[in-house]
């Protein structure tokens, strides 16, 4: 079948896609920006295809043959009279182009909402649901509950909590009781729904076989790791505290947080079903799902993680707009040094950043994360991914990689940290010599006396770093 996925990029597309090829499918993965889908360009059955669902013109891109189209597109903006229109706009505009298909389903990916009382976002997406409800095509809706795995964004946040906190003074929504459930299940129940005509216009909520509350999810979590741990509830914490909360302890974005806060204190309950049987699928425990993340992590085998998505930082436009490096009315710090083992250093600047961290002035460069966090900005808690690869879109603690090719020798990263101004650091090597340029566009007097006040520790900083690459052992 030639099937259809949308929000290829993001956390449950980059895991499904591969599934649907083993199963020997031909997909059409849509993005927004093709430079971010270019690891799957070498692929005889991707075809991969530009398009914006909020603007109806892109959309002549997508094939007209297409049997399935799995619906994985989600927002996280914080306005909530931005959220809902773009949502129900994006919602729409898929609606209307994929009745105008070959397509016999649409597979939608939602959340639980089954609470009185729902976030803006569950409310959302369960308007979503309506509007994607066609006599075209048939609907299948699943809605899961908190999805756990390596690289989710709510493991990732009971992972910080757990790992730097041995006693939480925390918000009493850690009462709140949900249904987590494995990646691992949630990529079953897709995969099986294929033009399986028995949930055809229907919708079931997916979770795994227990009932807890967050509190007992860290308290797991804690057990799991070999890690004694303390919580205190308080009733004092408003939801924008809360919000500050998880900001400051873990690797989360602050919009994210403020999201995430929102819908943490509605229960999170599925509807029971048969859709278990019918699929023939038997939801593992929250603690297998743990144990089967951290065996991903101990193999360096995350194949996706939330912090890849534009959501965890600044940049909203496509990796590419920012891959001409400007120099009109530009600082730029340009140091040079000859490689003699250009594969050795070529690794190195692969693995730069995260836990390897920048080879040089390490604290000078935690200290920036941190500065950068009490103003708002990311700091350096996202690390990366993968310890030794990267692709166009991934997030390299404060920075975003913008272009990546090891053949050509060049590394460029775009900064998300607070600046008033722009800043990109770029690695490349030819004919033998490594250059690094940290290239710095102000915004007005402010960046330019923010250049000046940082010129001293960029002299320490970088001259070090581009050493440390270069050395050929």
């Amino acid at each position: 079948m030639k099937i259809l996925v949308t929000g290829s990029t993001g956390y449950i597309g980059k895991r499904l896609i591969p599934l649907l090829l083993n199963e020997g499918h031909t997909v059409v993965c849509s993005v927004r920006d093709a430079s971010r889908a270019i690891k799957y360009q070498k692929d005889d059955y991707i075809e991969i295809i530009e398009a914006d669902f909020l603007k109806p013109d892109t959309l002549t891109n997508i094939p007209q043959d297409i049997d399935v189209a799995y619906y994985l597109i989600h927002s996280m903006s914080n306005s909530s009279t931005e959220f809902h229109s773009l949502e129900e706009n994006c919602a729409q505009n898929f609606k209307e182009f994929i009745e105008k298909t070959s397509a016999k389903q649409v597979i939608y990916l939602s959340g639980i909402t089954n609470d009185t009382k729902l976030s803006k976002h569950l409310l959302s997406r369960k308007n979503v649901e309506s509007i994607l409800q066609s006599n075209t095509y048939a609907l299948t809706t699943f809605k899961a509950g908190i999805i756990v795995g390596s690289g989710s964004s709510s493991f990732e946040i009971i992972r910080d909590l757990v790992e730097k906190l041995p006693v939480m003074i925390a918000p009493k929504w850690l009462n709140t009781k949900t249904q987590p459930i494995a990646i691992r299940d949630v990529l079953f129940f897709l995969l099986r729904a294929l033009r399986n005509e028995k949930l055809y216009s229907k919708s079931f909520d997916i979770f795994g076989p227990e009932i807890l509350t967050y509190n007992e999810m860290l308290l797991e979590f804690a057990k799991i790791r070999g890690l004694k741990r303390y919580i205190l509830t308080v009733p004092i914490m408003t939801p924008k505290l809360s919000s500050y909360w998880l900001y400051f302890v873990t690797s989360t974005s602050y919009k994210l947080a403020s999201s995430l806060v929102n819908s943490m204190g509605i229960e999170i309950i599925g509807k029971p079903s048969n859709i278990n049987k019918l699929l023939d699928i038997e939801p593992i425990s929250y603690k297998k799902a743990i144990k089967n993340a951290f065996v991903k992590i101990e193999q360096n085998s995350i194949v996706s993680s939330w912090k890849d998505s534009f959501i965890s930082g600044r940049l909203q436009h496509k990796a590419h707009e920012y891959i001409n490096v400007p120099t009109y009315g530009c600082f730029k710090d340009k140091k040079q040094r000859a490689a003699k083992n250009t594969e050795l250093t070529l690794n190195k600047i692969w693995a730069i950043g995260g836990e390897n961290g920048w080879y040089y002035g390490n604290f000078l460069w935690k200290l920036r994360g941190f500065i950068d966090k009490v103003f708002g900005g990311i700091g350096l808690r996202r690390g990366r991914t993968n310890p030794t690869e990267l692709h166009i879109g991934d997030s390299l603690d404060f920075w975003r990689v913008i272009y990546a090719d090891k053949k050509q020798k060049r590394l460029l990263l775009y900064a998300e940290m607070k600046l008033p101004g722009e800043a990109w650091l770029e690695f490349k090597i030819e004919d033998n010599i490594l250059y690094q340029t940290a290239t710095f566009r102000p915004k007005g007097i402010a960046g330019r006396l923010y250049w000046l006040s940082v010129i001293p520790f960029h002299w320490f900083v970088f001259n070090g770093m581009i050493s440390k690459l270069a050395e050929p052992i």
